[in-house]
Formats: structure tokens, sequence, C-alpha cells
């Protein structure tokens, strides 16, 4: 049986969106069991939680969107190619504005971060 796997403490990055210009903090939060890898976008208080699933997936040009209209979280590949990497399964992913930072241009300060929070089994 495998494990499924999230972070042992909360932490937060802040950067900009390379898209929007738009100034961000991300919130990274340990979630429940069988939970997934969430996205909440707290300056849309009113919308719902967005799943990172195959189904959500919205446009694809030039960075990847999961979401629909409004509720839309933009430039998520990064951090998710390192969620996968590290085989985190749960966490919440919270944002203040419409895209992930963009940081170093890569997924190392995603890396770096989470690697700093740690990793635990659930």
């Amino acid at each position: 049986m495998l494990r499924q796997r999230t972070i042992e403490k909360e932490i937060s990055v802040t950067g900009i969106g390379i898209h929007s210009g738009k100034k961000v903090t991300l919130k990274l939060s340990p979630a429940d069991e069988n939970s997934g890898i969430i996205f909440d976008r707290s300056d849309l208080p009113n919308e719902p939680f967005i799943k990172a699933s195959a189904l959500n997936v919205g446009a694809t040009e030039n960075n990847t969107s999961i979401g629909s209209g409004v509720n839309t979280v933009y430039t998520v590949e990064h951090l998710l190619s390192v969620l996968y990497g590290l085989g985190i399964d749960n966490i919440v992913c919270e944002l203040d504005g419409p895209e992930v930072p963009i940081m170093d241009g890569s997924g190392a300060s995603f890396l770096f971060v989470l690697q700093e929070a740690g990793i635990s089994f659930q």
C-alpha cells in the first residue's frame, strides 16, 4: 500500500505573476488524506476550491491554467511539477491573486520552500 504525502507545516512565498505583473502571495498548507492538490483563490472568497485535475485544465497558451471563468489560477505548471516530483498528494495552495508567482522562472524556489516545510507521510 502506498502512503500519501503532505507537507509538515504551512509556508508562504510572495512574488510577481509573469503574465499578470501582479504581486501575489502563495500559501501552502498541509491537507488531509485524499484531499488532492487544491487551489484556493482567497481574493475570491465566494468561489469554490479548484482541484488540480486534467478535467479542470483551461488555456495552455504560454502557461497552464486551471479553473473556469474568474475562478482561474494561471501558471501552475512549475509548482505542480515540483509537487509531483516530491510525491506530494495532498496540499492546499492558497493565492491572493490570479497567478502563481514566477519566482526564479523554474521550480527551484518551490522545491526549496517545500523541503524547508518538510514532507510527512499520511
